[in-house]
């Protein structure tokens, strides 16, 4: 059965990979390099509302939902191990939990939560964001390669 199923669920890992890494790859080249130009207080005011405004059900299910397809494709995987791509489809499995929904609830998360925590006016709320800034971008940039990384190798299983 999960092997009549195999190439939908690598398509959708396919896809899945690619709109998160387009996601993070905009931020990585944009959207924090724009916000790192406001003052202190207006790139945490700015950051928190894109915090909050992220939760919804069409990217969690992106981030998330490709996580969850990536478990399954573990499994496959393992079980045709030997198949042609087998090793791409578990490398890019791998790649996109690890680098993702992994990195993003460890780091950026936690990150989040600091952020949203500190008064943005406070001379700590600057230096809380100018920490913020090196440390949720270099994680970003993980969650960034990890994704695309992971939609090449689902594609080279595809082949």
């Amino acid at each position: 059965m999960i092997a009549k199923l195999l190439p939908t669920l690598i398509f959708i890992a396919a896809l899945g990979s690619g709109i998160v890494g387009g996601v993070f790859f905009a931020f990585s080249n944009f959207v924090m390099p724009a916000l790192a130009r406001l003052p202190a207080a207006g790139g945490i005011a700015a950051m928190n509302s894109i915090n909050i405004t992220v939760i919804t059900p069409l990217f969690m299910t992106a981030l998330f939902g490709t996580g969850l397809v990536c478990l399954v494709l573990i499994a496959g995987a393992i079980i045709g191990w030997g198949q042609p791509g087998s090793f791409w489809l578990l490398a890019g499995a791998l790649l996109y939990l690890v680098g993702n929904p992994i990195v993003t609830m460890v780091f950026n998360v936690p990150l989040n939560d600091g952020l949203a925590a500190v008064d943005p006016a406070s001379t700590n709320g600057a230096t809380v964001w100018t920490n913020y800034l090196t440390n949720w971008v270099m994680w970003n940039h993980v969650r960034t390669v990890t994704a695309i990384d992971a939609m090449a190798c689902f594609i080279l299983a595809l082949l």
